[in-house]
């Protein structure tokens, strides 16, 4: 008989308020994760955290906190100024202003789901173990996001074989009739989880794939509360799922170069 979880063993709530640190924080630790599976530098500091990777994977920072300090934000600039390869910048609290280092920037909202009950996928969804399942996952989501940075496929790039090693990180794959159909990221840190690279390969779109895969990943979540932050496309799915908009996260990119 499976004991059920005193007061003491359930999980803070998470206030929409905490939402945009919460979700900074869980950023942060993905992208260390992956730029040390990539063997890529991290800087870390109060206000941010940066993986600075080659040509083909560029940098991202991820802002830690709503106040950066000015040799912070010079810093900051400096790493985007020096960037190998495409830049991307994710402010979960829309608090940092980088207009001056000529990128382009939107907005997603943080979204968050309290602890609870979760269904069960209508397509079968695999918890990622075997290599040639991580590889399927990598493509689904190269050409799901269609991140052409990546192409021509050099596998294990975006997604190296260590990364389903790390502590808190789990790649879900959903199946349509036995082929791998839709691919994402989970992360749990610091008693919260996130998703990330909820994707469905184009020739499976429409058919449900993206909700199987955030079930699948869901039912290992049930118990903590959960963020993410949504694209205008996603949104109504997760909203299905119990997700409610906590606040504005503002994201920064590189403006590509001229053909």
């Amino acid at each position: 008989m499976t004991q059920r979880p005193t007061p003491r063993d359930r999980p803070a709530p998470v206030s929409p308020a905490d939402a945009p640190m919460r979700q900074a924080r869980n950023s942060a630790a993905l992208w260390t994760a992956t730029g040390r599976c990539r063997g890529h530098e991290v800087v870390r500091r109060r206000g941010f955290v940066a993986v600075d990777g080659d040509e083909r994977a560029g940098l991202r920072v991820l802002i830690q906190e709503p106040d950066l300090d000015p040799g912070e934000l010079a810093e900051v600039s400096g790493l985007v100024g020096g960037a190998k390869g495409p830049v991307n910048v994710e402010d979960p609290f829309s608090s940092t202003d980088l207009g001056h280092l000529g990128m382009r920037n939107w907005q997603m909202p943080v979204m968050l789901r309290p602890p609870g009950p979760v269904g069960r996928p209508a397509l079968d969804v695999i918890r990622v173990r075997r290599p040639e399942d991580l590889r399927a996952a990598e493509r689904i989501v190269i050409e799901g996001f269609e991140l052409d940075g990546f192409e021509p496929h050099r596998p294990g790039e975006l997604f190296p074989a260590a990364l389903i090693e790390q502590p808190g990180v789990d790649v879900f794959v959903a199946l349509c009739d036995g082929v791998p159909a839709g691919a994402g990221v989970s992360v749990v840190d610091d008693g919260i989880g996130s998703h990330y690279w909820v994707g469905t390969s184009p020739a499976f779109r429409s058919r449900g794939v993206g909700r199987a895969v955030m079930l699948g990943a869901l039912a290992h979540l049930a118990d903590v509360p959960v963020t993410l932050t949504a694209s205008k496309l996603g949104r109504p799915l997760y909203e299905s799922l119990g997700y409610t908009v906590a606040s504005p996260s503002t994201w920064w990119a590189s403006v590509p170069a001229a053909p």
